[in-house]
């Protein structure tokens, strides 16, 4: 089996870390938000590394001839307070991002599909029919739901069209009624000029 190592420096020769099974478990166990801190811290001690106090004295040799104590405690201060900004601006990457949930939810998908016995989807070199199998059922369901919407429609214009033909037909009654009023108030008009017609000619 496969292992992993690393030169011993006193050389000893390679010195196993883990065994490729052992590595694979600890991958697997370890969460992402985890694995994302540690990357963070190592490159942090990689940084700090290749930014040695030796390095800083190198480029300012004059001021730490002259004040190697002062030196020490700038180069103290410029490293702590180059830590603390990168972890404070990996805290607001990771905030915007909400990078701690969705590598939970990464997490949660993995684990998930551990138990998951049936075969995973794979491509079968046709782009249309692997088009087609893919978008076939988001258009079928959104063609029902435009028919849907298109049958709640179309019931409405159908009230709707009730509701008018209902009010064409009082209107027509209305206009009847104020035709057959006229008519009334016409015979009447008239019977009342016959009437004073006659009274006229009695006297």
């Amino acid at each position: 089996m496969a292992e992993a190592g690393i030169a011993d420096v006193n050389g000893e020769g390679i010195k196993p870390l883990v065994s490729s099974s052992e590595s694979v478990s600890t991958c697997t166990t370890i969460s992402r938000v985890k694995l994302l801190d540690t990357m963070v811290d190592t490159f942090l001690q990689k940084l700090v590394a290749a930014g040695s106090y030796q390095r800083f004295t190198d480029c300012y040799k004059r001021v730490y001839q002259l004040q190697p104590e002062m030196t020490q405690r700038i180069y103290d201060r410029f490293i702590t307070q180059l830590e603390t900004s990168i972890r404070e601006e990996i805290s607001e990457i990771k905030k915007e991002g909400n990078l701690e949930a969705v590598l939970n939810s990464l997490d949660k998908i993995v684990e998930e599909g551990k138990n998951c016995k049936e075969p995973a989807w794979r491509p079968s070199g046709i782009p249309e029919k692997d088009l087609c199998s893919t978008m076939a059922p988001y258009f079928l369901q959104q063609r029902d739901t435009l028919q849907r919407h298109v049958q709640k429609q179309e019931a409405k214009n159908r009230e709707l069209a009730n509701a008018i033909l209902a009010g064409r037909r009082q209107v027509e009654e209305l206009q009847l009624q104020v035709q057959a009023r006229q008519q009334a108030w016409k015979a009447l008009h008239r019977e009342q000029r016959e009437l004073v017609a006659v009274l006229r000619e009695s006297e």
